[in-house]
């Protein structure tokens, strides 16, 4: 790119609009939002911010779908210096709490009626002595009527429209001059992640680890100026945000959001907008050429796409190439700690895009490492381990999980283990830690022993994941009960829905006297494996 990089994500949204003015920059409910329009609404929503009280230093938690309010959000409270909390949509109310909590988070924005969930009756009961107020989003909210009749909660509430009109006023020397003072080692986000702990950990980037990797990933994918990208990646996670609407606003692309995947949904995007590139599992370019085949709807306007790490038959590249006609698919490889990791090359072999992750991305270093930590040869297994400038700042409130994480050598121990090739390819091959992969999100069976281990009728409790055609793998909770209780199978499914994000849930349930241990008493998962 011959433009400068943008310090930040609000510098980014503000270069947009110089740059690209009425050109569009976002696609929703019908309606076409230019860069002009969406850097005007992120500063309408910085000028509300700093009315509600926030400044430099806070923290804003956004509990909402994909939508264009989401980004507005999102920007307007940075601007003012203020670090986004993305909570993810299926937390149920514990969940959430913990985490609002522990980041001190003074507003949230949130979406009662996504999904028919509302999402303050979720916090009804929780203690959050920081948080002051939600803003809620109009797209999604229930009438005022019963928007109303809740105003016996803890926390003020303001509707979308009237939080914006909360900063109406003289308010464009104050956004400049904050503007001004953010800078590349500002925070710009805390993402949460679970760790083998069972607790979650908040993920701290700043934008100078963020906004560099994003522009790789831009180049190795060829995101460019006026395509139209659908997101339907979670904006609370790092693929729907960083390289979702924050790549669009470096590359001059018009989003697209998607508040959740839905095969004719995504077919009408494709075929009615003009949809030129869309990421997603190997399952969501399966189903859309089984769709293809179908109905021979028209995916003439697709050019790209990245898959992810999974490994898929080469095969299936070929047909997302030839059939669809994303002749750009590659794969790519990041975590929440390191956005972009690895990545394929356009013009890649299908093999090596089906069954690699790609190679270090410039900035980065990758190795695999052996039990020492030394570098091993090419083709032997060992950890995946990167160092470069996206790797995370460190974990909120956590040194020692900082430390066992980034050693002294500025190491990020992915806890991935696999194989480099002479090209400097990278195969995953399993993972370190316990951690499997339900429906495309990840479960830590640690954070789920923690919330089974609540229930007053278990005593002990293990987790795994088992393999699933639909799911590619589900739980399965080891079950140990206290003297005298009672529990079956469907009432403990039932229990884990109302206390746990539905990816979450175990899918079955196995009653056992005892959990096989070693000597020092751990748990040898590897035996309940079978």
């Amino acid at each position: 790119m011959s433009e400068p990089l943008p310090q930040t994500i609000p510098h980014a949204a503000a270069a947009a609009a110089a740059r690209w003015g009425e050109a569009p920059a976002l696609l929703e409910r019908g309606e076409t939002w230019s860069f002009n329009t969406l850097w005007a609404q992120c500063r309408r929503a910085a000028a509300a911010f700093h009315a509600q009280g926030v400044r430099s230093g806070d923290r804003v938690a956004i509990w909402a779908p994909n939508c264009r309010e989401w980004v507005v959000a999102a920007v307007g409270a940075q601007t003012l210096g203020a670090a986004i909390i993305p909570l993810n949509t299926r937390l149920k109310g514990k969940e959430a709490g913990d985490i609002l909590r522990r980041t001190k988070a003074r507003l949230l924005v949130t979406a009662p009626g996504f999904l028919d969930i509302d999402y303050p009756a979720l916090l009804a009961d929780e203690d959050l002595p920081a948080l002051e107020g939600m803003i809620i989003l109009r797209a999604f909210a229930p009438s005022r009527e019963a928007l109303g009749s809740r105003e016996d909660a803890k926390t003020r509430r303001v509707e979308w429209d009237a939080f914006l009109e909360s900063g109406s006023g003289a308010y464009s020397n104050l956004i400049d001059d904050a503007l001004a003072r953010l800078s590349a080692d500002d925070l710009s986000d805390i993402m949460f992640t679970s760790g083998t702990t069972g607790v979650p950990k908040g993920v701290m980037m700043t934008y100078g680890r963020v906004l560099p990797q994003v522009q790789v990933w831009i180049g190795n994918t060829g995101l460019s100026e006026g395509e139209r990208y659908l997101i339907a990646n979670p904006f609370f996670h790092s693929f729907g945000m960083k390289v979702g609407w924050v790549a669009c606003l470096i590359a001059g692309a018009v989003m697209v959001p998607m508040p959740q995947f839905d095969v004719p949904q995504a077919i009408r995007h494709i075929s009615e907008d003009g949809i030129n590139f869309m990421p997603g599992p190997p399952t969501i370019f399966q189903m859309l050429l089984s769709e293809k085949e179908k109905s021979g709807f028209d995916s003439s306007s697709l050019r790209g796409g990245t898959t992810g790490a999974a490994t898929v038959p080469p095969s299936l590249i070929d047909r997302i190439r030839d059939e669809l006609g994303m002749t750009d698919i590659i794969t790519a490889y990041g975590m929440t700690e390191c956005v972009n990791i690895t990545s394929c090359r356009p013009g890649d072999p299908a093999d090596w895009i089906a069954n690699t992750c790609g190679a270090a991305i410039p900035g980065n270093e990758v190795i695999i490492a052996g039990e020492s930590g030394q570098e091993l040869p090419r083709g032997e297994t060992g950890e995946i381990r990167v160092r470069g400038q996206g790797v995370m700042l460190g974990y909120l409130d956590d040194p020692a999980a900082t430390a066992e994480a980034i050693d002294a050598e500025g190491w990020l121990h992915t806890g991935d283990v696999g194989t480099m090739d002479e090209q400097g390819y990278v195969r995953i091959t399993d993972r370190m830690k316990d951690l499997y992969i339900s429906g495309g999100f990840n479960v830590y069976p640690a954070e789920v022993e923690k919330l089974l281990a609540s229930h007053p009728a278990i005593a002990m409790v293990a987790v795994v994941g088992v393999a699933d055609e639909r799911m590619g793998e589900v739980g399965k909770a080891f079950i140990v009960l206290r003297p005298d209780a009672q529990a079956d199978e469907a009432g403990l499914i039932a229990w884990s829905r109302d206390n746990m994000a539905n990816y979450k849930v175990p899918r079955s349930f196995a009653f056992v006297d005892d959990l096989p241990k070693n000597a020092s008493g751990k748990v040898l998962k590897t035996e309940l494996r079978g």
